[in-house]
């Protein structure tokens, strides 16, 4: 919640959070700041579990039922963009990011805390190793995929970012980037 904490507020006007899942990150945004939010969440089961933290908030959320890779949303819509532990997850992640290209307004970002590809060889060797098997047990999580390098061949360009191993976790599945990028207008 932490490194979540250094991005969810920075959220503003509508908002598109991918991978809403139990909505989490629901207390950390601003209502002062946030008109509402588009919860894309394809799980029946993630929305259910979401009801307890949704009534804490005062903040409108409207559920997209389907994949990241299929949002219904106008082209530049969303101002900013949530991504929490999501586009580890995502199976197409090209076709999500390219989605959320579409639908981010020209001046709007994505405000990111993902976890990804450790810059240590050796680190990257197990993450490597265990990916598949770590997949399988955890819902299709990625533990190598370069956020940094993905979210920048989207069409992004990133503003900030902090990178780090998170302590007391395994260093092949807690290298976390926490930042923001706006969107590419050339």
């Amino acid at each position: 919640m932490a490194l979540r904490e250094k991005v969810v507020p920075l959220a503003y006007g509508n908002v598109l959070e991918v991978g809403m899942g139990s909505a989490v990150n629901m207390a950390l945004y601003d209502p002062a700041k946030v008109n509402m939010v588009w919860g894309l969440e394809p799980s029946v089961g993630m929305r259910k579990k979401a009801l307890k933290n949704l009534a804490k908030s005062s903040i409108h959320v409207e559920w997209l039922s389907l994949p990241g890779e299929k949002i219904p949303l106008d082209n530049n819509s969303v101002d900013s963009v949530v991504l929490t532990y999501t586009l580890c997850t995502i199976p197409d992640w090209r076709a999500a990011m390219q989605q959320i290209h579409r639908v981010l307004k020209t001046d709007g970002k994505i405000l990111f805390c993902e976890h990804g590809q450790a810059p240590d060889h050796s680190v990257k060797k197990w993450q490597n190793r265990l990916n598949s098997m770590w997949g399988n047990c955890f819902g299709g999580c990625n533990l190598n995929r370069p956020m940094i390098e993905n979210i920048q061949s989207s069409g992004f360009t990133i503003d900030w970012v902090e990178s780090s191993y998170i302590k007391g976790t395994p260093k092949f599945a807690s290298y976390i980037s926490v930042g923001v990028a706006a969107k590419n207008t050339k």
